[in-house]
């Protein structure tokens, strides 16, 4: 297949890029991270816990330096650092001239704060700060969760000029003050006359776990009811409210970049904060498996995709600028939640606790098995 006729590279013709959500040790060693930047688009990388769990846990590749780590008397945490640390700056190096080439767009590599300080405003800016200056790379990319805590941090972070990643938005309220975050971090950092050109940021909207979570309640309704009339309306609403979220979050993305306060920005060199869509594999088989793809292409988006869905959308995905079209219909379905006795802002703030606690677990999982193997080097 040429790039010509990949859909992966024809989303950048939309104002698209693709990172795909997914690192490890053996992709950048095998040289397929190089693979997928010349012949699959992929202009960044994201990673959380989740991911390096299982990059690391039972991977051999990592034996030798956990050894080395053990000898120098290092701490399972520091050790778990310097091996994650080393996989991102190698990533960001792989990745740095998609950075030189898009001047500072593209090219960027995620690394999460410990997900056991989400609710805590001055350990995330310390950590921010400290992962930042010790990666030290410029085209690094600290995520930050976009709690009431986290906002704060996020400002912060963008003041000292480094590079964010608001991750696990749901709502689109939650959104919004993710952008304005970013806004008055660039506004503080402009006052003292330091540069603004040369930080970026995403806001990293999350989808499927969205439609999971409405469909479950969807179907728990349906169970209940015999009515034709409100099953039909029922059935209408599965697999549509993620999307129907994501383009209304985009609506606003429009209104702050046409505002005064971000123009003025904007005049002094300021990147805008692109709309990230985040879980985009689709989890139920009944839908299209890159319908988070194809639904949402659009101008300063990106689209971070796990492997499995590159391929599939390499395969099949028809591109077309979606992401302006039939909002009448998302907003829509966004109103009729309640009549479906759904709570969509109850929804979101349960998704938002999922979330941070997905992230917890796989991270206490990956230093539970870092310190029995840690224990099992020091037999040795």
């Amino acid at each position: 297949m040429t790039k010509t006729k990949n859909p992966l590279f024809e989303l950048q013709k939309y104002g698209q890029s693709v990172w795909m959500d997914n690192l490890s040790r053996d992709a950048i060693a095998s040289g397929e991270l190089e693979t997928l930047i010349r012949d699959r688009a992929v202009r960044g990388i994201t990673s959380n816990p989740a991911i390096f769990e299982k990059a690391i846990a039972g991977n051999q590749i990592y034996d030798e330096d956990i050894a080395d780590g053990v000898k120098a008397g290092k701490s399972v945490l520091e050790i778990y650092e310097s091996l994650v640390f080393d996989d991102i700056r190698n990533a960001c190096d792989v990745l740095k001239p998609v950075y030189d080439a898009s001047h500072g767009v593209d090219g960027y590599v995620s690394i999460e704060v410990p997900p056991t300080i989400a609710r805590d405003t001055e350990s995330t800016i310390t950590e921010a700060r400290r992962y930042f200056q010790t990666i030290d790379r410029p085209n690094l990319m600290i995520k930050i969760p976009g709690t009431p805590e986290g906002l704060p941090a996020v400002e912060q972070a963008i003041s000292e000029g480094i590079n964010v990643n608001v991750t696990l938005l749901f709502a689109i309220d939650a959104y919004v003050n993710s952008f304005w975050a970013y806004i008055k971090g660039l506004e503080t950092r402009a006052a003292k006359g330091e540069d603004i050109a040369n930080i970026s940021s995403v806001a990293s909207f999350f989808l499927s776990r969205i439609d999971s979570n409405i469909d479950a309640r969807l179907e728990a309704k349906l169970a209940e009811t015999d009515d034709s009339a409100t099953r039909e309306k029922l059935e209408s609403l599965k697999g549509k409210v993620a999307i129907a979220n994501a383009k209304l979050a985009y609506q606003e993305y429009n209104k702050i970049v046409t505002s005064d306060h971000w123009k003025a920005l904007a005049a002094k060199g300021a990147k805008v904060q692109r709309l990230l869509w985040a879980s985009t594999s689709t989890k139920n088989p009944n839908y299209s498996d890159v319908m988070y793809v194809d639904e949402l292409v659009g101008a300063n988006t990106v689209n971070t995709l796990p492997p499995k869905t590159i391929e599939a959308c390499a395969d099949h995905c028809h591109v077309s600028n979606r992401i302006e079209t039939h909002i009448d219909d998302a907003q829509r379905v966004i109103d009729s939640l309640p009549e479906a006795g759904i709570d969509l802002d109850a929804v979101m703030d349960e998704l938002l606790e999922e979330g941070i606690d997905k992230f917890i677990k796989p991270f206490e999982s990956l230093m539970s098995s870092l310190e029995e193997k840690v224990k099992q080097l020091a037999l040795v």
